[in-house]
């Protein structure tokens, strides 16, 4: 699982060719480099308009091998034997940069674990069985398990079905871990034909693969996460399960993410560009782009080569974001489990992330650092809301960074009542039977284990697999609603793209579904304390007004709102 699952350049060809043709090696006087036993991949990010024949001529000469090629995101997929690749690479004129992504081998399978969005485990309130009867039932309940659901209920997505439950013609990308379409609810509204893997199994973190090429095939998931999100996007109402927010609309795989949960920057960008030349409306990115909790232009405790690898994840994002939003793409991000103020970010101790033991401490700056994709250009930042609307405690915040807010869970909700650390207070979606076996909760008969029955959940239909559905919390959980609201605001609000569906704007978009937000002041006096289990305890200061503020942004995204009120595109949220 993910921590944190968040001007327009021009491309290549269009950009003005920069003057400087040689490319700059170390000296021969530089220590001879160690040939590597197996190839190490990078993404190498050229420098604005910068020829392709250009950058392959310094890459070669660096000693890289091109396997593929973004011209739009100005990125090159590289391997090489070179121990020095990189250093070599930042010398040269044009490259601004070659971020590594991964070495090819066989080790034991490294998983990226994020304890906030871990499987819900039974607690306090276990042997409750219908939520919270006061926010999860409503007078629709088109699904067996909607009345779980308090989420659906406090974006009043269970009113707006019936005015707007989206359709096929808009399309809802999931960048994320994949997608499992055998799942029942999720296959009525998968879309094959546009689905796609930019992010190969990397057996060294991944662990064996199990097709040749290691590309998973599109409608499957072997981390889960990316089924969870998709399902509170846009589940089926078809009588069985469980909804989602934006039941009819179509899910496009666009798998990112490695099922170890690394997201790194090759198989991002790629996606975000296929996002704008498939035509895809909505994308929802519930993750952050590794190695980089927060990508900075010139830490002081970063190494040089550090640096450019950073200012050229920036760089390569940017162009990549740009180029989705001007297709016509409408980006939404997580904002962040760290229960931060991004305004303020301080210490960061987890970075790098990849590969393992090397993170080390750094300051961070906020006005030279910031976490991708949630800060880049365009996207909307939603923070995370329990069931009794507060902000989770570990959501990040912030003025500069929040677009909206949405259910994403909050396990000690109701501090001191019975209420709290129920699973309940968590957000129920579907899952991938086989990561549920592998994590125990359910048996090779597809029974769910004992102990596991308040957090996990079998529905089987008449013909067909039988469906999963089970707990989790995270921002991550968050952005899959506000994905699903905007998703309605295309159906309900677009015009037809031709013959690609329905199509608006994503400024368009972006302020209806400010517009249309139910406005939340600050807590009284500004800031919540947060007990934790280990009896320790931490605080968030919450600034802004009713209209707009750190913890809930322009507000708690609608549903019915956004479907049944008019675009004003000159008025102000």
């Amino acid at each position: 699982m993910n921590p944190r699952f968040t001007a327009v350049f021009p491309t290549a060809a269009a950009a003005a060719a920069v003057l400087v043709t040689a490319s700059v090696l170390p000296a021969t006087g530089a220590p001879r480099a160690e040939a590597l036993t197996t190839p190490t991949t990078f993404t190498v990010v050229t420098e604005d308009g910068v020829p392709a024949d250009r950058a392959v001529s310094e890459i070669t000469a660096a000693g890289g091998a091109v396997v593929g090629h973004n011209s739009r995101a100005g990125t090159f997929q590289v391997t090489t034997r070179r121990s020095d690749f990189s250093r070599r690479a930042f010398a040269a004129r044009s490259l601004l940069a070659a971020v590594p992504q991964r070495v090819v081998g066989v080790a034991p399978a490294v998983r990226k674990v994020d304890p906030v969005e871990a499987l819900a485990a039974a607690g306090r309130g276990a042997a409750r069985t219908a939520g919270r009867p006061a926010a999860a039932r409503g007078p629709l309940r088109a699904d067996p398990l909607d009345h779980r659901l308090w989420g659906l209920k406090m974006v009043r997505s269970d009113l707006a079905r019936a005015k707007e439950p989206g359709t096929h013609e808009v399309t809802v990308g999931v960048m994320d871990t994949g997608l499992d379409a055998s799942q029942p609810d999720l296959a009525p509204n998968f879309n094959a034909d546009l689905s796609r893997n930019f992010a190969p199994d990397i057996e060294a973190i991944d662990g064996p693969c199990e097709v040749r090429g290691c590309v998973d095939p599109v409608g499957t998931d072997d981390g889960g996460h990316g089924t969870h999100v998709a399902g509170s996007i846009g589940a089926a109402a078809n009588g069985f399960g469980l909804s989602g927010v934006a039941p009819n609309v179509s899910l496009v795989e666009l798998k990112a993410g490695q099922d170890s949960g690394f997201f790194f920057l090759d198989a991002v960008v790629n996606a975000l560009t296929y996002a704008g030349d498939a035509g895809i409306d909505v994308v929802n990115m519930s993750f952050y782009v590794d190695p980089w909790a927060f990508n900075c232009a010139s830490n002081p405790a970063d190494t040089p080569e550090q640096q450019a690898q950073q200012r050229a994840t920036v760089k390569a994002m940017t162009r990549a974001l740009n180029y989705a939003h001007k297709a016509g793409v409408t980006l939404l991000a997580a904002l962040g489990n760290a229960h931060t103020d991004l305004g303020h970010p301080g210490r960061d101790t987890t970075s790098p992330n990849y590969p393992a033991n090397t993170a080390h401490p750094r300051e961070i700056d906020n006005a030279t650092c910031v976490d991708l994709p949630v800060e880049g250009a365009h996207v909307i930042g939603t923070s995370s809301l329990g069931p009794s609307s507060h902000k989770s405690d570990y959501s990040n915040y912030g003025v500069e960074q929040i677009g909206i807010s949405a259910p994403g869970g909050f396990r000690r909700d109701y501090p001191g009542t019975a209420d709290q650390d129920a699973p309940e207070n968590l957000i129920l979606s579907t899952y991938p039977r086989k990561v549920l076996l592998e994590a125990k909760k359910i048996d090779a008969d597809g029974n769910v284990t004992p102990g596991n029955e308040t957090t996990v959940f079998k529905q089987c239909p008449a013909q067909g697999p039988c469906g999963y559905y089970t707990y989790l919390q995270g921002t991550s959980m968050a952005a899959p609603y506000a994905s699903g609201v905007a998703a309605l605001i295309v159906a309900a609000h677009g015009s037809r793209d031709g013959g690609r569906g329905l199509t608006l704007a994503p400024a368009k978009v972006e302020q209806h579904l400010y517009r249309t937000a139910q406005a939340r002041p600050c807590p009284p006096g500004g800031t919540m304390t947060y007990p934790q289990k280990d009896g320790t305890s931490y605080t968030a200061t919450c600034e802004g007004t009713e209209n707009f503020n750190g913890f809930y942004g322009y507000g708690i995204v609608d549903a019915y709102a956004a479907v049944t009120k008019a675009l004003k595109p000159g008025e102000k949220p």
